[in-house]
């Protein structure tokens, strides 16, 4: 057992850098998992500024002066920031609320044609289970119901919170694109100076995750605009709604579309029934789906996110379990992290790969 362990130790440790790297990322975890809702400010902060920074990049390349560039860019994020904040997310919730006012009806329409289904296939499912399926579910979405419409004296500490999140996040990326060189070189104060195995990281990551952030930024918007425009078109109700959860959706790839189909569904299905209507919404739907994956995504994402599917889904399990709503937004690059790391970690068995021969 000792031999064993040595044998590891000294077939991926044997780098002094590796051993640092590895303390800094159990570090940065334990601060993510007991300080992240503290930290939430911050972290929006960067992400934000690492985006924003992509396009002073692309006006400089094009002779801007940096000023310019920044000050343009850091506009457009705050005219983009307050568009959603005053208008987008307002409506958006206001049709939320609406549709749990309405989960009643829906849950009416739904339990007779849940006991049409019984009446139809009695072989499939006795009398007591169709009851105490209807009940476990209704239970579920009355309280559920409930929960979003109590908007009472409990609600102001997160109201609260909420504001101190919004006036901060716009100050701290003006401060983190104003002086990003001078954060960097001093972060970089705290690491080794001779880091290449750092440094192969952060130039896999850097090109995979800006690449991925910036293009999906595009992508929410070019298929939640494209829903928002076919909702209207087909007239079916909380278009806005739905066209944010489609545009969120593509955030998940093979999940996020599948699980959207249901509230789609069960929205046109308690409008219009079963009829020629919920079956356009539900073409059309598909057809934007398919659209974004085989000619949306191609051209935008010009180096994409090499991840097997297999791994995308745990990423979305282990970080959704982990971190919530946000580890699920996030799966997809913390994977490519830990893909970056895997690479180009020093092992003394990367001569001795195994390599396939090329087909004659």
């Amino acid at each position: 057992m000792k031999k064993l362990l040595n044998d590891f130790l000294d077939r991926y440790f044997h780098d002094e850098e590796s051993i640092i790297l590895m303390i800094l990322l159990a570090s940065v975890l334990v601060v993510l998992l007991f300080f992240g809702e503290v930290l939430a400010p911050l972290i929006t902060a960067a992400i934000f500024a690492y985006l924003m920074q992509g396009l002073v990049m692309v006006l400089l390349r094009h002779g801007m002066k940096m000023k310019l560039a920044f000050t343009l860019v850091y506009t457009l994020f705050v005219g983009l920031f307050l568009l959603m904040l005053l208008i987008l997310l307002p409506q958006v919730w206001t049709q939320f609320r609406r549709l749990a006012t309405e989960l009643p009806n829906l849950l009416s329409t739904w339990q007779s044609s849940f006991m049409l289904f019984r009446e139809d296939y009695p072989s499939l499912l006795s009398e007591q289970q169709v009851e105490d399926i209807i009940n476990s579910i209704s239970g579920e979405m009355a309280s559920w119901g409930q929960t979003v419409l109590e908007f009472s004296l409990a609600s102001i500490p997160s109201v609260i919170a909420w504001m101190v999140f919004v006036i901060l996040v716009p100050i701290l990326v003006f401060f983190m694109m104003k002086d990003q060189e001078l954060l960097v070189t001093w972060v970089g104060n705290f690491l080794p100076r001779n880091r290449p195995l750092m440094s192969r990281i952060w130039q896999e990551m850097d090109q995979q995750i800006s690449n991925y952030i910036r293009g999906k930024a595009v992508e929410i918007i070019i298929v939640g605009s494209a829903a928002y425009l076919a909702f209207v078109i087909l007239g079916i109700n909380y278009a806005l709604l739905l066209s944010v959860l489609v545009g969120l959706s593509v955030i998940v790839p093979y999940i996020g579309a599948t699980v959207i189909t249901i509230p789609i569904s069960a929205v046109a299905y308690v409008q219009w029934g079963v009829d020629s209507n919920f079956y356009t919404v539900l073409i059309v739907y598909g057809i934007l789906q398919l659209v974004d994956g085989n000619v949306l995504v191609p051209i935008i994402f010009s180096e994409t996110v090499n991840l097997h599917p297999v791994a995308i889904i745990a990423a979305v399990l282990v970080f959704g379990g982990m971190w919530g709503i946000a580890g699920v937004f996030f799966a997809i690059p913390l994977a490519t992290l830990l893909k970056a790391i895997i690479n180009a970690w020093p092992s003394k068995t990367n001569s001795q790969s195994l390599v396939l021969p090329e087909p004659e």
